[in-house]
């Protein structure tokens, strides 16, 4: 008689635990990739003819109050020109994204620091405007 008694049916729990923690561990790597290099949060300007650009191999941050920040770090202009003579600067694609309060001047700055620094590629970061 042992032999028609029925066994319970188990829902084994484990392979579903591995394939949920291989899923979370996707999606945080995949979101990580889409958050910016540096962390800071720029409002960038608006312009009609803005085009998708590829990534930066250097951004330079701009803020209203005159900052630099590379990388995380803020920085002098000085301090962007010999960061770039330290690199292969000719071959080092640049791009100064500022908040839109920026002054000209202070752009200006910039794009001379980078240029004293050797590099020839500069790119201006803005959104894409939405009439």
């Amino acid at each position: 008689m042992r032999y028609f008694t029925q066994r319970r049916a188990r829902i084994e729990i484990i392979p579903m635990i591995d394939i949920m923690l291989f899923l979370l561990v996707f999606f945080v790597m995949f979101s990580l990739r889409m958050i910016p290099a540096s962390g800071h949060v720029t409002k960038l300007p608006t312009s009609s003819s803005a085009a998708q650009i590829p990534t930066p191999k250097l951004l330079v941050e701009l803020e209203s109050s005159g900052s630099l920040f590379v990388e995380g770090k803020q920085i002098t202009y000085a301090q962007l020109t010999g960061l770039l003579k330290q690199r292969d600067a000719e071959k080092t694609a640049v791009t100064l994204a500022g908040t839109e309060s920026v002054s000209l001047q202070d752009v200006l700055h910039a794009i001379d620091a980078v240029k004293a620094g050797g590099a020839t590629q500069i790119s201006l970061a803005a959104r894409k405007t939405t009439f």
